[in-house]
């Protein structure tokens, strides 16, 4: 879909992990997706260390997080992020590519 960029994947299911890798690239990088799943309601370390970098970061969420349950109508990341962008599926993420591009 985006033939122009190069891309680079990163998935864990560690909070720490995630935190190492938006340190890690968070200076060097033209922008982060972030889809931090069930961190986005508890994480304020992983909002920290979005705070800390300069690379914008977009908020992905694959379901509509405000159809849901009432917990996760609150994000700590929503504020330090660029822009938020949910209940599109998999979409999502292409929306979110494309918002670095325009």
């Amino acid at each position: 879909v985006f033939p122009e960029l190069e891309l680079f994947y990163f998935q864990s299911n560690s909070e720490g992990a995630i935190i190492d890798k938006l340190h890690a690239t968070g200076f060097s990088f033209d922008g982060i997706v972030l889809n931090a799943g069930a961190y986005t309601h508890t994480s304020i370390a992983i909002a920290d260390a979005i705070r800390a970098i300069t690379t914008p970061v977009v908020e992905v969420h694959i379901s509509n997080v405000f159809s849901r349950e009432e917990f996760r109508h609150h994000s700590w990341l929503s504020p330090v992020c660029r822009g938020c962008i949910a209940g599109f599926g998999l979409d999502s993420y292409r929306l979110a590519i494309s918002s670095f591009i325009s």
